[in-house]
């Protein structure tokens, strides 16, 4: 043999290797800066945005309400403030590398948009009202109730977010459901969001919650974290705490992806969850077969992991006749899943519009909001979220963690 040959032709392959592994890693960089560079511009455009907002409701309220100069001077200075912290603390991440700047900046923030979004869609309502009923008169009193009243909403807003989330009952059924399948239990949990506001307490106690209602098996339907794995990793841990009789499956949902979706897959394994990526596992319960499969997220095509949604490749070779439940983060993966041969779709992605009226406006980009319907052959439900993302509010939609109880259709 020719050993020096054979050591040029390995240090040939060797270089290569490293080479190919230098434009990968270059490539991910590169769209990692570029993202940051669409984020950026974004945040600009926002911020102009929401400036502009925040002076239509400096010049529709503050000269109404029955305060003298000074306070409206600080009034204004105020929503200036806010017209700040809004997009700065979305996009803390962006800007700042210091945890604690960022937390800060999340809860202010968030508080910020939640409450500028009430007073925003209330100033307009009493423009419109003053507008169409003529109550020039009830100027004062107006400007006065509108802020009292996106005030006490935040407040409601924000207690709703902060507790924990309340178990919500669903039975389902099924055409051909096996009579040894009939009572079976799917606990889903969506939408977390574990980050700057919602931490390892949050999640401790939605572990705990879960494990009481002893379901047959625990399913997250993606968007489980809002940062990356090095910042969260302690936050989640508690999340190896879930039990239940044929174990936890997962699926990614977009946010996983604008946090680095390969290491979080991976740290999810580390926790005992088993993410599903256009898989499907079959378990075998009393006797009979159910199928659970998973897609990657709608959006994961637009991702830097090489992954696409295919629930296709989740349900292939799978047993023919056998029940099949597809997990997929947002509902109008619907339709493909329907055409794959799912009988029930478990989704989240829209929290149910998380607080009035913006639960209107999901219709726009999802065929669902919240709740179980009919789509062809198939049932989808979609959640309203565990957690909550942006402002700690929920008004009109409160989060839930949702048990299913399967049945047999008539």
């Amino acid at each position: 043999m020719d050993w020096r040959r054979l050591c040029s032709s390995l240090q040939v392959a060797f270089g290569y290797i490293k080479q190919m592994t230098t434009n990968l890693t270059q490539e991910r960089s590169d769209f990692a800066q570029q993202r940051r560079a669409r984020t950026r511009r974004f945040a600009y455009r926002a911020f102009q945005i929401i400036f502009l907002l925040h002076v239509y409701l400096a010049w529709r309220l503050l000269p109404d309400l029955p305060i003298g100069r000074e306070l409206q001077l600080l009034a204004g200075l105020g929503l200036a403030l806010s017209s700040l912290l809004i997009p700065f603390g979305t996009l803390g991440r962006v800007f700042f590398v210091n945890q604690i700047v960022i937390d800060r900046l999340t809860w202010a923030g968030g508080l910020s948009m939640g409450w500028a979004s009430s007073l925003l869609v209330f100033t307009l309502m009493r423009d419109l009202a003053m507008l169409v009923l003529g109550l020039q008169v009830w100027r004062q009193e107006s400007a006065v109730f509108v802020l009292g009243l996106s005030i006490i909403v935040t407040m409601i807003g924000f207690f709703n977010a902060r507790r924990v989330a309340k178990v919500v009952h669903v039975s389902i059924p099924l055409h051909r459901l096996p009579t040894e399948l009939v009572g079976f239990t799917i606990v889903q949990v969506s939408d977390l969001h574990v980050g700057s506001t919602i931490r390892r307490n949050y999640v401790q106690a939605i572990v705990g919650r879960v494990n009481e209602l002893t379901p047959d098996v625990i399913v997250l339907t993606g968007d489980i974290v809002d940062g990356y794995v090095a910042q969260l990793a302690g936050e989640v841990e508690p999340l190896a705490g879930l039990r239940a009789r044929h174990g936890s499956y997962l699926v990614t949902g977009n946010h996983e992806y604008y946090h680095g979706a390969a290491e979080w897959i991976s740290a999810f394994r580390r926790l005992g969850l088993h993410p599903l990526l256009n898989q499907h596992v079959v378990l075998n319960h009393n006797g009979a077969e159910i199928v659970i499969a998973g897609i990657n997220d709608f959006s994961a095509n637009k991702s830097a992991h090489d992954h696409v949604s295919d629930p296709t490749a989740a349900l292939a070779e799978s047993p023919i006749g056998a029940p099949k439940i597809m997990l997929a983060h947002q509902p109008r993966s619907g339709p493909a899943a329907e055409a794959a041969g799912s009988d029930l779709q478990l989704s989240g992605h829209t929290h149910g519009g998380q607080f009035w009226p913006w639960n209107y406006f999901v219709r726009l980009q999802q065929p669902y909001v919240a709740g179980l319907h009919r789509l062809g052959a198939m049932w989808i439900y979609t959640s309203r979220g565990t957690g909550y993302w942006g402002p700690p509010k929920r008004f009109g939609a409160p989060s839930e963690i949702t048990l299913i109880t399967l049945s047999r259709a008539a």
